[in-house]
């Protein structure tokens, strides 16, 4: 394999991996999907994830993910079981598409790179939607679970077509919801001090 395949291998692991971070299912959905419809190599080890009762049993949970994340309440209890499942979820996908790369580089990047990057997502989603939860009394989740909704497909779609491109989406988004958050605190401080005094 030579670097270029390498590093865009790494780059669609990395990709799908970040995609789990906006949705758990739905990315291992159009892996498997990708997988059934021969578009995507899978390792030797990962060939369940493109077979047919693979591809039913993660849109049956793609589904039902998606629905419980416009339930109010339900959305955020989902986030704190979200957080561990997209550390795995990353794992797995990311591992399942470096099919031509070595055992110690494939698992060392699915978890530090994939995990890491799932987690990293999911977290920084979460914070979202608790700071909508505050902010909005819920009200506004339903646009943040969209939002998730959307980056989770536009993600695991560019990851498959174009994924250096992919990655560089995921850096500016983490970017941008960083800096969001930072400024939602900083004016939540101001009101807690003049409400305090």
């Amino acid at each position: 394999m030579s670097d270029s395949d390498l590093a865009v291998s790494i780059a669609l692991g990395i990709g799908l991996a970040a995609a789990t971070g906006f949705r758990v299912f739905l990315p291992m959905l159009i892996t498997s999907a990708a997988a059934y419809s021969g578009h995507l190599p899978l390792g030797e080890n990962f060939a369940w994830l493109g077979t047919a009762p693979a591809l039913a049993m993660l849109g049956v949970a793609a589904v039902v993910e998606i629905l419980a994340y416009y339930i109010p309440g339900v959305d955020n209890l989902l986030d704190t079981l979200a957080t561990p499942a997209a550390f795995v979820a990353g794992t797995i996908v990311s591992a399942a598409v470096m099919a031509d790369v070595s055992p110690m580089l494939k698992w060392t990047t699915a978890i530090i790179a994939g995990g890491g990057i799932a987690g990293v997502t999911q977290g920084v989603t979460a914070l979202l939607r608790a700071k909508s939860t505050v902010l909005t009394a819920g009200v506004g989740n339903p646009v943040v679970a969209t939002a998730e909704l959307g980056g989770s497909l536009l993600v695991s779609l560019l990851a498959l077509a174009a994924p250096i491109i992919a990655v560089v989406v995921v850096v500016v988004f983490l970017w941008f919801a960083v800096r969001l958050i930072r400024r939602i605190a900083r004016h939540a401080r101001p009101a807690k001090t003049e409400a305090g005094g």
